[in-house]
């Protein structure tokens, strides 16, 4: 009886979701070499989190860092720190704490809500009812199942005209860890069924184009930030050769892959992966789009944080063919986006504007012809960081529906 009492303690300890008690999110401000090759080696040495960069080796004189230290390493890495003259600033005091803190704890039933952020199950059954009780304007593909056996719910936006209408490809969710991404697809699936009709911009995008939505490209990522590490970014493939679990998926498509800003080693927060579209889900998503190309005229994918407006290239520092055009789009999308609460954003091609990747699925589409490729960085700059609380999602959903809509009328009336 005593061993099955222990073995019973043993399974509830292994499902134990991972706690951040007294873990911080610091800031450093990198002015010197010296300061950029004592991060570079933090990287090396100390289990330490990047959040932005997404690593080390990307690390620049004169941009900010943030990174998430596990408590046991913080005496060790504020003396580094201290030594190294880095101005250092603390933005979260204590993880955990910020963790609980996102979710408003008035949660009376586990139903769907725009203005929360909802589990995996929540969305995938929320999928299945809106698109049944909107038959006129939504229909449901799965594009494939995830590496552990998720539906990847595809929702096709639309008025049925009968006939092919050029359309807009649109990801959430592409990092587990960043919840305000797939709270937006969802957001935006709801305005337009809810404001069509009465908003004469989204009546007349839907009448004459069509959205294709993937609310939750990373499903067995974003499933288990919910049920074991709030932190976790990867998919959840195996490595053979390896303990260590899951790729970046935005380091896995074939554009430069793994030149730049993406990393062999497994154990990497930016494994690249054992080849281009090596993840199911990338292969998935890859598939539907080449299919698809001739009708796809944009590209649009959803990350967090930064307040960012990206389009390619990020795997070189080389300007696209339509780099104007790409630019004078972009800054009109942040400025209709500032139009409703004053939020910054910038905006430019990934590489100078934030860090050299390779591998992104924006710089992928751009290459294989999608023309207006761009990825959005949504809020905060960082004192939330990944933990941007509820309260936080309608602002973000509603300044982000204005810039997705000002690119894609331009894409509209635009047409290539």
């Amino acid at each position: 009886m005593k061993v099955l009492l222990l073995l019973g303690l043993v399974a509830v300890a292994l499902c134990e979701p991972t706690r951040f008690v007294g873990e911080k999110v610091l800031r450093l401000n990198p002015a010197l070499d010296e300061h950029v090759s004592v991060i570079k080696e933090l990287g090396r040495k100390v289990k330490v989190d990047f959040w932005r960069p997404d690593s080390a080796e990307v690390v620049t004189v004169g941009k900010k860092v943030d990174i998430h230290v596990p408590a046991a390493q913080l005496d060790m890495v504020f003396t580094i720190l201290q030594q190294s003259g880095m101005e250092v600033e603390v933005l979260i005091d204590d993880l955990q704490t910020a963790v609980e803190a996102q979710m408003n704890h008035k949660r009376a039933t586990k139903a769907h809500e725009y203005t929360k952020y909802n589990n995996w199950a929540t969305i995938n059954d929320w999928v299945i009812s809106i698109t049944s009780a909107n038959p006129d304007l939504l229909s449901r593909q799965v594009i494939g199942n995830s590496y552990e056996g998720r539906p990847m719910h595809l929702v096709k936006i639309g008025k049925n005209t009968g006939s092919n209408k050029p359309a807009i490809f649109m990801d959430c969710g592409f990092h587990a860890r960043e919840w305000i991404s797939p709270a937006f697809c969802q957001w935006f699936i709801n305005e337009a069924v809810s404001t069509y009709g009465s908003d004469a911009e989204m009546t007349n995008l839907l009448d004459n184009m069509d959205f294709f939505v993937l609310p939750v490209f990373n499903v067995d990522g974003y499933e288990y930030s919910w049920t074991n590490d709030r932190m976790w970014r990867k998919t959840r493939s195996k490595n053979s050769g390896s303990n260590c679990v899951g790729t970046d998926p935005n380091r896995n498509f074939d554009a430069g892959w793994c030149t730049v800003g993406a990393s062999s080693n497994p154990c990497s927060e930016t494994y690249c992966g054992s080849q281009p579209e090596s993840e199911i889900e990338s292969k998935n998503l890859a598939n539907f789009i080449r299919t698809n190309k001739s009708i796809i005229k944009a590209y649009i994918t959803i990350h967090s944080y930064s307040q960012l407006l990206l389009f390619p290239y990020s795997y070189k520092y080389d300007l696209t063919a339509d780099h104007s055009v790409l630019l004078s789009v972009g800054q009109g999308a942040i400025s209709a986006l500032r139009t409703l609460y004053g939020t910054e954003y910038d905006v430019g091609p990934g590489a100078s504007t934030i860090y050299p990747a390779a591998g992104g699925s924006d710089d992928w589409a751009y290459d294989l012809g999608v023309k207006y490729s761009y990825t959005f960085e949504l809020r905060d700059t960082g004192h939330y960081g990944f933990l941007l609380p509820e309260s936080e999602i309608k602002p973000t959903c509603e300044e982000t529906m204005l810039a997705v809509k000002y690119i894609t009328s331009h894409v509209l009336n635009n047409l290539y």
